[in-house]
């Protein structure tokens, strides 16, 4: 395997235009600098929001316009950052850019704080008296909603202008793990050697059905991570610390209660979601497990085995352009002018391809408001990396409608539905290839990457919520929070799931090191649900056809204007009861039946022949 590149050397033209957002590191600066001087745009009207309905509107209207320029700003350099890490120029673009953020919130912490003085009656009338103010109601309720957790005026203008020293657990994680993390190389059955990455090991090496290069790989990425385990857990125990702290300062019963609030989220929908699916998706996953041990006559099931090919003979090769196609075909049911958006993406540099040194890890999108989304993915020639684009894609055609029709404040819906769009898309690209294909091979394959997608996120994402559940029950409780702490609570989450298919070794207990989330709030278990609406509304669109996926087109445009079980109700989901996601995991059961059935043969033959 080649060595990798650095950013200088990648193609040009597979990498995103960031010029869309900045032409140049000095117009970005320059705008930096622009929008600080403007912000007595907006602190004019300190003290003045009681005054009237039109001051109100006036206020608002002026805050929103600094902060649409502050995405942008902030995107841009959040972006560069994760092209990579490792350039110092980004990363005084990174610090300058937090900075900045920290001065912003600051200045305009006020309104928030002068708006929830009012009482709920006068923002009533005055939402009757200026039609402007309509577009603001549901952002203005929110507020209202927050307020018996506020705190004074003057601690919550100091807790915003905190903002960038809060960002510190979660940047000492990015720099260690994109900057500082050096791996020693991997050897292969042959005894070639192979380099190690973040990036080359959850994206290349877990895949391989090479059992020594993967465990080698495995190996050499575990030595590693467990050389930083203090750093991070000291970098994750502040965060958590911080929000601990947080919650207790504004009054909440508990953090995870604080940290649903923002989410529109009941407990009874977060447990809901961790207990149904560890419950009862347990013993198909586990299924799972031994029918890959069977298929490869595995001495022993390893945590790193878990990702191995069920068919490693049969890996769909496609370029960028095929696979561009191939999503473009498959979502022709969603409308013209949902797939419009999509063909413009893929043929405008929307998406970053490329691995160089220093990228980001994973694969995400970045949807700055009035410009474009943004996708970073690490490009493989495979169909896999045409779901991985499909995915992300979701996310670029929900928020380039949602930016369309909503104003700033409206686009952006509970982190609870974020991921219904993206996992829509790969359901619907499955979909398409299942249907188009007579080879029974293929649909193996495309069976198991649906299972990869269910694996991703109610299993790698579930079980990262459900550790988040328990460390923050722990640190509610006074406990301290530390390295060995969250590989213990890591270890015996992933042992009570996997019971006795698996064996959980010290380098799966450090799971909890791989994934950026935990410094999001209470983001991965986000992952289920979106995952869960998506089945129910990809099983309405087969059954129904374009009408339902018009229903969900519009879901999409209505952007953060409902809550999340409002959007999900919206498109004929009920998520208030565990039905849908007891509906999805039987999904899951019945992908699983089909794979034994379809493999029963080489699981014979592989018995017979030892």
């Amino acid at each position: 395997m080649p060595d990798r590149l650095t950013r200088k050397q990648v193609p040009t033209q597979l990498t995103w235009n960031l010029a869309d957002l900045f032409p140049s590191d000095e117009a970005w600066s320059s705008e930096v600098q622009a929008i600080l001087d403007s912000l007595h745009s907006v602190s004019t009207y300190r003290g003045r929001l009681g005054e009237s309905a039109k001051v109100l509107l006036e206020c608002l209207e002026a805050g929103e316009q600094v902060n649409e320029r502050m995405v942008r700003v902030v995107t841009f350099a959040s972006l560069r950052q994760s092209e990579d890490g490792t350039n110092p120029v980004n990363q005084a673009l990174a610090g300058k850019a937090s900075a900045a953020m920290a001065e912003v919130h600051a200045a305009l912490s006020f309104i928030e704080a002068e708006i929830a003085a009012l009482d709920e009656s006068t923002i009533q009338a005055w939402l009757q008296e200026e039609s402007g103010l309509g577009v603001y109601e549901r952002a203005l309720q929110k507020v209202l909603d927050f307020k018996p957790y506020r705190l004074s005026p003057e601690t919550e203008s100091t807790l915003a202008a905190l903002g960038q020293v809060f960002d510190g657990p979660y940047l000492v994680y990015q720099r260690s793990k994109l900057s500082d993390m050096q791996f020693a190389p991997a050897k292969d059955a042959t005894g070639q050697e192979h380099p190690v990455s973040f990036a080359l090991f959850e994206d290349v090496y877990e895949f391989t059905p090479d059992t020594v290069l993967r465990r080698n790989a495995y190996e050499s990425f575990v030595e590693t991570l467990k050389s930083y385990k203090n750093t991070f857990a000291a970098a994750y125990a502040t965060e958590v610390n911080r929000q601990v702290a947080l919650a207790r300062l504004r009054g909440f019963s508990t953090t995870t209660e604080m940290l649903l609030q923002p989410q529109e989220v009941t407990l009874d929908m977060y447990n809901n979601q961790l207990d149904v699916i560890q419950t009862e998706l347990a013993p198909h996953m586990r299924r799972l497990a031994n029918l890959r041990k069977r298929l490869f006559g595995l001495d022993e099931m390893r945590f790193c085995d878990l990702k191995i090919p069920l068919d490693p003979t049969f890996n769909p090769r496609t370029s960028i352009e095929e696979a561009s196609q191939m999503i473009l075909d498959a979502l022709a049911v969603m409308g013209p002018e949902y797939v419009e958006n999509i063909r413009t993406g893929l043929a405008n540099r929307w998406v970053d391809y490329p691995d160089n040194i220093g990228k980001a890890t994973g694969a995400f999108c970045s949807s700055p408001y009035g410009v474009h989304p943004y996708i970073l993915i690490t490009w493989g020639d495979t169909m896999r990396s045409a779901f991985v684009l499909a995915h992300e894609l979701g996310h670029a055609g929900h928020f380039a409608l949602a930016n369309q029709y909503q104003r700033l404040s409206n686009t952006r819906p509970s982190t609870y539905f974020i991921e219904a769009p993206s996992t829509m898309n790969e359901m619907l690209l499955a979909q398409y290839v299942l249907e188009r294909s007579t080879d029974p091979r293929m649909r193996r394959w495309v069976i198991s990457q649906l299972l990869g997608t269910y694996y991703h996120n109610f299993v790698t994402h579930l079980l990262e919520g459900e550790l988040q559940r328990r460390v923050y029950r722990l640190a509610d409780a006074g406990e301290s929070i530390h390295a060995s702490v969250l590989t213990e609570q890591k270890t015996e989450v992933l042992k009570q799931f996997w019971g006795d298919a698996v064996d959980i070794d010290e380098g799966a207990g450090l799971t909890w090191m791989r994934q950026p989330h935990y410094y999001m709030g209470l983001y991965p278990y986000t992952y289920s649900a979106g995952l869960t609406a998506a089945t129910a509304v990809a099983k309405r669109i087969r059954e129904e056809g374009p009408s339902a996926a018009a229903q969900w087109v519009e879901v999409l445009k209505a952007g953060g204007t409902k809550s999340p079980l409002e959007l999900m109700q919206m498109a004929g989901v009920d998520m208030s009861t565990p039905a849908p996601i007891s509906e999805a995991v039987a999904y899951v059961g019945q992908l699983v039946d089909e794979l034994e059935a379809g493999f029963a043969d080489e699981v014979q033959i592989n018995a017979s022949g030892r």
